[in-house]
């Protein structure tokens, strides 16, 4: 029989089971077998039986799975750019190490003043010192009071310069009545205090600033006439404040028909928005002399024509006004801009910049040289961190070691050329190639090749724009003809037009690198042609606000301008002497101080927003690498804001959850945590060890990090976005709310309701919500479920230790708080509870459990 050869091999315990195999797949494997494998087919065979059994036990044998190769041509370009990352990485870390870096090499800087006097000041000889214009800007005189604006350009007035070398000029952009004749009052007030402040070599030269120290005023002083005059100067100084504020009260009522000027004509600033320009000369270098006879220095009023149809660009276009008015009028080689509230403390200072600006080595690839910001009249625990230290005193020193600090809007001396657009004058050493170019093709060697000389050329071709003299006021009235096609490279006189306005005299002023009026300037022209500079038509078509003067398109117009000259290759310095060189007023309210940070806040989102964002511009220039980097951050920590709302609301939410966001490791992840958590802590504490600044300098710093980063910061990104890319401008206005306290700093407990309160507020909410549950939950749950609850305690408490001080304005002196802030932060915070508990992530889906999923264990 067929069967009987299978089963004599029951023996071996194996014939039962081939049968059965090749019974029930007799059909199937055979097709199989003699498609595969060529067998023949024989029905009922001994032969196939045995068949089956053999490829039943090696088919037991065959691999589940397989590798299936990917193809050499998707493979072969990755592989290539792993390679050049390797390559890149290893050339960023060489220049990481070789280069200084964002705080890792901080520089203090010394000038030397005797040398500069020795130099270019030589007693009983005429000064060689660089002349210099500074700027004060004002608005309105209601918001900055006159007296703060008069005390700022008395400093001016009175600062240790030669004074046929200082003019001050004071932009009023708010084309008030009041600040002319608060100048006016200055003025006259000057003639008895600069000599007074030179005589006695007095500090600080601002008299309210001055009279207010407590400290012993006739220590050191050899003079036995110093007590009789300076209580002299003290009630002409009173005397002059009483007129001040007299003028202050006047106006705080408009007269229906509008102001009217002591000659009976009316104000030509009545209408703010439609006015003509307007400039008076208070002091002059012909007319302005002191009770002692001797000159004072020149102090100029301007107020810029406004009509309705024009963009004005508010404070950048105030400065831009400046800038040519005063290249008219005086043409400083070098220009130094204050905020009204920023007097003179050192009265050294324009000598300081002057160590820098004029120094052989690098002066003439120097764009500004930038004083810290100090101020008066803060809290002594500094509560909301107004004086910025960690700001100021690290983060601008670390930038003062790669290419220089950002520009911060005052207290900032500026090279005139470098404000024209110029490119600086370079060394060999600056042309090397940014770290891009040298990594991929090495460093330039000296005398090798023609692409030196095709950017020396080039860089030659735009410095003659500003180093030689081209036009004197006869051959642009004339146009150029006379030059040779030697001179082709020169700028024609409808260029210089396009570039900087159809003014000629302010065109030949451009071509002064040392200052100074062009000799052949016709002097009874100045002024109306100083009219003509500041009217509204004239930046039409022209490069101010583009590539010349402070840069439009941000309320920061300070990040702007100085990034396009470090964009062009100019250095900036960083300039910190032992006496502080200005000092200003910092508004101590939270709500006024919160409103600042949005100002500063929406101004960088605008810049991310627009074609001057350092992602992506000027890569075609000199800007070193880091320097770039430092520029990205400062236009791009708003929105940080984002996921430190998140962070700050989680702790909150894992109390009300009962989860904890921190999952378990392993002891070797968390040795490695634990040492980064450490390095990040060593590196804080180093670095307040060379910087100098306080541990609580540096918290308060943290503390408004968090306060701003969920307020401010949270809402400029959104009003930034609607600004930007929909066009709906958006402001949150303070409303202030009255307050019957007095003494000192009074301010500091005004509340003043302002939406940028909701959000703390409720993060505050939350977690006080959240620690209550917490506690409430590990009470009820017994003594095991205190030891997780620890850990979540810790990260709520610690939100509220950074809000903190935002609860204590919040709270105010006589802890009242509006009712509408706490109504509406308990219902965002309630909302989000709710929803938190409704869809939380940590809960499993009760539907996916039901339907039998399980894991390893089943």
């Amino acid at each position: 029989m067929p069967s009987a050869p299978l089963g004599e091999l029951s023996r071996s315990g194996q014939a039962s089971i081939g049968w059965r195999v090749a019974s029930h797949a007799h059909v199937s494997f055979s097709l199989f077998r003699l498609v595969l494998w060529g067998f023949p087919v024989v029905r009922g065979s001994s032969a196939f039986g045995l068949s089956a059994c053999l490829w039943w036990a090696d088919d037991a044998r065959q691999p589940l799975s397989r590798v299936v190769p990917i193809s050499s041509s998707h493979l072969t370009p990755y592989r290539v750019v792993i390679i050049l990352r390797l390559i890149i990485l290893g050339f960023f870390l060489q220049y990481r190490v070789t280069h200084p870096f964002p705080k890792w090499s901080p520089i203090n800087r010394e000038t030397y003043i005797d040398r500069l006097v020795l130099r270019y000041d030589r007693e009983g000889e005429t000064s060689q010192l660089a002349p210099v214009d500074v700027f004060v800007s004002t608005v309105d005189p209601l918001k900055e009071p006159p007296l703060i604006t008069a005390n700022t350009v008395l400093s001016i007035l009175a600062v240790d310069y030669p004074v046929d070398k200082v003019s001050c000029y004071v932009s009023d952009d708010g084309s008030a009545m009041l600040t002319f004749e608060a100048l006016s009052e200055t003025a006259e007030f000057a003639r008895k205090w600069v000599p007074f402040c030179k005589k006695h070599n007095i500090e600080p030269r601002a008299p309210e600033f001055y009279f207010a120290q407590k400290i012993d005023y006739l220590k050191d002083k050899i003079q036995p006439s110093f007590v009789k005059e300076r209580r002299a100067m003290k009630r002409e100084y009173e005397e002059f404040k009483v007129r001040i504020n007299a003028l202050v009260a006047k106006a705080q009522k408009t007269p229906e028909e509008g102001w009217t000027m002591q000659d009976g004509t009316p104000w030509p600033g009545n209408n703010t928005r439609d006015h003509p320009g307007m400039i008076q000369v208070f002091l002059g270098h012909s007319g302005g002399l002191d009770t002692d006879g001797n000159e004072l220095p020149q102090l100029v009023y301007v107020s810029r024509e406004k009509r309705p149809g024009f963009q004005h660009h508010k404070k950048a276009g105030a400065m831009n006004a400046l800038i040519r008015v005063s290249a008219v009028l005086t043409n400083g080689a070098y220009l130094l801009n204050v905020d009204c509230d920023h007097y003179f403390n050192n009265s050294k200072a324009l000598k300081e910049a002057m160590c820098f600006m004029m120094d052989p080595a690098f002066g003439k690839k120097t764009c500004y040289v930038q004083f810290p910001q100090r101020f008066d009249g803060i809290d002594l625990h500094d509560r909301y961190a107004n004086r910025n230290i960690v700001f100021f005193d690290i983060n601008l020193k670390g930038l003062d070691g790669i290419q220089g600090p950002v520009y911060v809007g005052t207290g900032c001396c500026f090279n005139r050329q470098a404000l024209y657009g110029y490119d600086p004058v370079l060394t060999e050493e600056d042309l090397e190639p940014n770290i891009i170019v040298k990594s991929c093709c090495g460093s330039r060697k000296k005398g090798k090749g023609g692409n030196k000389k095709y950017i020396d050329k080039k860089r030659a071709m735009k410095r003659t724009e500003s180093t030689i003299p081209i036009f004197n006021m006869e051959d642009i009235e004339e146009g150029v003809e006379g030059y040779d096609d030697e001179r082709s490279l020169l700028m024609t006189q409808k260029s210089l037009e396009k570039r900087f306005g159809q003014s000629p005299v302010f065109i030949a002023a451009t071509f002064m690198e040392q200052g100074g009026i062009p000799p052949t300037t016709n002097p009874a022209t100045l002024l109306k042609e100083a009219i003509h500079v500041i009217s509204c038509g004239y930046e039409d078509k022209t490069e101010w606000g583009k590539e010349i003067g402070w840069i439009y398109g941000s309320v920061t117009e300070d990040i702007l301008t100085g990034f396009k000259m470090h964009a062009r290759g100019w250095i900036s310095i960083y300039c910190m002497p032992p006496r502080p060189a200005f000092k200003g007023s910092a508004p101590i309210n939270l709500s006024d101080r919160l409103n600042q940070v949005l100002r500063w806040a929406l101004g960088s989102i605008e810049i991310l927003l627009s074609r001057h964002c350092p992602l992506w511009y000027g890569y075609n220039g000199r800007m070193k690498l880091l320097e770039r980097l430092a520029y990205i951050n400062t236009i791009v920590y708003p929105l940080t804001s984002i996921p430190l709302i998140a962070y700050c609301m989680l702790p909150a939410f894992c109390l009300l959850t009962g989860k904890f966001i921190i999952p378990e490791i392993s002891n070797y992840a968390s040795i490695w945590f634990i040492l980064l958590f450490v390095s990040i802590a060593a590196t804080g504490i180093l670095e307040l060890r060379w910087s100098g600044v306080s541990i609580e300098d540096w918290w308060r710093n943290e503390q408004f990090w968090v306060i701003g980063g969920t307020s401010a910061h949270l809402f400029a990104v959104f009003q930034g976005l609607l600004k930007v890319l929909a066009g709906i401008d958006t402001n949150f206005t303070v409303t202030s709310k009255a307050n019957d306290e007095d003494g000192d700093f009074a301010e500091l407990y005004v509340f003043k309701w302002t939406s940028l309160l909701i959000p703390p507020t409720t993060v505050l909410i939350v977690n006080l919500v959240g620690i209550v549950a917490g506690v409430s939950y590990a009470i009820n749950s017994g003594y095991q479920s205190w030891g997780p609850l620890f850990g979540k305690l810790f990260f709520a408490i610690w939100v509220i230790a950074h809000l903190y001080p935002f609860l204590k304005g919040l709270l105010g002196r006589q802890n009242r708080t509006p009712t509408i802030v706490i109504v509406w932060s308990i219902l965002l915070a309630s909302i989000f509870s709710l929803l938190w508990v409704r869809i939380d992530p940590f809960t499993t889906d009760s539907a996916q459990t039901a339907q039998g999923q399980c894991g390893i264990n089943c």
